[in-house]
């Protein structure tokens, strides 16, 4: 067997993330670390492919080939969503350019999934999304191809079960 500071990324995330039951397998080590690092009111931005991450926010995350369903599939089991603010954003379209209804109507289905009384995202200004990408905890770049496919998480108090 291969030792561990040998194997290649992609195996040893198989290999970790069958070692934790309940993890979903598109969370890396990393990943994990920062939704377990963030406190509430932390904001998290899942960035698709051609956001400007890394000139936006120096804790950047690689998800490449993954997409905003996958990762709130695998994201979502394990985060509460802030009940006091509003705890979805996306990216309003710029003058003159349309929004595609059915990436919204994705990520929704995603979220209520796991939180049923979500409301639909906040549509905020693209400089104003920037701004907030700025604050952010962390960005994840992911491999979402979808024109205005980025989303804010806010993370919302854990309850105690």
């Amino acid at each position: 067997m291969m030792r561990p500071d040998r194997e290649n990324h992609a195996s040893l995330l198989k290999r970790v993330n069958a070692m934790l039951k309940g993890i979903a397998p598109c969370l890396s080590p990393d990943l994990l670390k920062v939704l377990a690092e963030m406190g509430h009111g932390d904001e998290l931005v899942l960035a698709d492919a051609h956001f400007p991450g890394h000139t936006i926010n120096p804790r950047v995350l690689r998800a490449d080939g993954l997409g905003v369903v996958t990762l709130l599939d695998g994201i979502l089991p394990l985060f509460e969503l802030d009940s006091y603010a509003d705890p979805l954003v996306m990216m309003a379209a710029v003058e003159g350019d349309q929004l595609d209804p059915a990436v919204e109507a994705r990520y929704m289905e995603a979220v209520r999934r796991h939180a049923p009384d979500a409301a639909p995202p906040v549509r905020i200004d693209r400089f104003a999304f920037y701004e907030r990408a700025q604050k952010a905890f962390a960005v994840v770049m992911t491999g979402e191809t979808a024109k205005y496919g980025n989303l804010i998480l806010k993370k919302g108090v854990t309850p105690l079960e």
